[in-house]
């Protein structure tokens, strides 16, 4: 079989290959190192290969039965540089760690493995994830397949290029501001941020956050299901994780629900929102109203967002960045300090008040659950932008303060501590995709991605198909 057709199949039906024998995991890895080599120095979302270490464990994958693969079986997957793969270089995107090799993964990774993933890349992401705008100074910005002069937003960037690009059908991500939803909406593919504890990972500061997840990505939503049911399971050395469900993700989708009650909001009443991304997702809702669901216009109190968001992201930055910043602080990019020295200002009482008003907030979107099954509204509040502007800091009209003031959209689930998942729902008149991000309750990704692929359905978008990056040259 011909690498351009391995290229264009979906993950699922690489998989139906896998077990029939028709192909091997080293077949997927020659074809992807072809369409790397081909695609990848137009954007940038691939700078760490290690196709040996991959075919190693593709010959160790093929030395046992199908049944002993694992769910994936052989498919190969793309590690965002955030995460630790053994032997393989692990920069964070940060010239502290630009030489850095670990010698052992992290455990997500030793889950994806043990399920058959074979590890090929590591994907561009910004310094230490910081910043929708995937650039840094170790390999420079990744750029955006649908006019390459433009943002692949982020912090997934390298992510959500690859798999649009054909240079993966299956990628990793994390999310913390919105970085599996952002880059999924600014490259036409599908990112869910999980419910916390779905997908176990190693914890490094403090223990019990649940503003940061590990999540899939890939170009339809079935195949981020597949995904999905591989990186979810407990682990003793994660006691946040949960075990997996009874039934598979991939299974939950096929029980299509017409009768759904959907509430949607073009800017969750806190935020401004591009004109053309407003109508673009509205359109999308109406595509869902016409089809049987049951859609209303409507949003919790979300009100109190910014100030909890802008308070517990900083903490986060100081118990993580602490040490960095008293040790190599000039090797920092301005926005890492600048939140990591807010957050230790931060006093006990900013932080307490900060806790209480997340916790209301959650009370106040679980109830909002009890009345509607899923939450759709924008998955960000514009379209790209230039690849050479650090951050989003004005919209409509309406400056910005901070670097991730644009990201508030998406920072609601975060807080909330719900799924949500970014879906392709149309193009702008310059032809640059439009996600829409779908919210469901905590625990509840089984009904949100059958809602995300009803929809994927009536919208047909054809995203399981890769793109070549359209070459634009950047302004002087």
């Amino acid at each position: 079989m011909a690498n351009s057709e391995l290229i264009n199949h979906s993950a699922l039906r690489l998989h139906v290959l896998l077990e029939k024998g028709e192909i091997t995991p080293l077949d997927c890895l020659d074809a992807l190192e072809e369409r790397i080599f081909e695609v990848d120095p137009h954007v940038n979302a691939l700078p760490t290969l290690c196709f040996d270490r991959a075919r190693e464990h593709a010959r160790c994958l093929m030395d046992k039965s199908i049944a002993e693969r694992g769910v994936l079986g052989g498919i190969p997957v793309a590690i965002k540089d955030l995460t630790n793969v053994a032997g393989v270089r692990s920069t964070q995107g940060s010239p502290i760690f630009a030489n850095y090799i670990p010698d052992t993964s992290d455990l997500m990774v030793e889950h994806i493995e043990a399920e058959g993933g074979v590890i090929y890349a590591k994907s561009n992401t910004p310094e230490f994830g910081a910043g929708a705008n995937t650039f840094n100074p170790v390999f420079g910005a990744t750029r955006n397949p649908y006019n390459t002069s433009l943002s692949a937003a982020g912090s997934s960037g390298g992510s959500a290029v690859a798999l649009a690009t054909g240079m993966a059908w299956l990628a990793q991500g994390s999310d913390l501001g919105g970085s599996l939803r952002n880059p999924a909406s600014f490259n036409n593919v599908v990112g869910l941020r999980p419910t916390p504890g779905r997908v176990a990972f190693t914890r490094g500061g403090r223990f019990d956050s649940s503003l940061s997840v590990e999540g899939p990505m890939a170009r339809t939503v079935q195949d981020l299901a597949f995904f999905l049911d591989a990186m979810s399971g407990d682990d003793l050395r994660d006691p946040l994780s949960k075990p997996r469900p009874g039934t598979s993700f991939l299974k939950s989708i096929e029980s299509r629900n017409k009768s759904l009650r959907i509430a949607f909001s073009e800017d969750l009443g806190i935020t401004p929102v591009d004109r053309e991304v407003r109508r673009i997702t509205r359109q999308a809702a109406e595509q869902l109203q016409k089809a049987g669901a049951s859609v209303e216009d409507a949003h919790p109190d979300v009100s109190d967002a910014y100030s909890i968001f802008q308070t517990l992201r900083a903490q986060s930055y100081a118990i993580g960045m602490r040490d960095l910043m008293r040790d190599h602080r000039d090797a920092l990019k301005p926005e890492v300090i600048w939140n990591t020295e807010k957050g230790l200002a931060l006093s006990i009482a900013d932080v307490i008040h900060a806790e209480l008003a997340r916790t209301a907030l959650m009370q106040r979107v679980a109830r909002f659950f009890e009345r509607y099954d899923v939450l759709i509204c924008p998955a960000t509040i514009v379209p790209p932008f230039p690849v050479e502007e650090r951050a989003v800091m004005s919209c409509e009209g309406k400056s910005f303060e901070t670097y991730v003031d644009w990201l508030l959209i998406v920072a609601v689930a975060t807080l909330a501590g719900c799924p949500a998942i970014s879906l392709p729902c149309g193009f702008t008149k310059e032809g640059l995709p439009v996600g829409l991000q779908m919210i469901g309750p905590a625990n509840g990704e089984a009904k949100l991605l059958a809602a995300a692929h009803q929809l994927e359905m009536i919208l047909d978008l054809k995203t399981d198909r890769p793109i070549l990056p359209r070459v634009t040259h950047i302004k002087s």
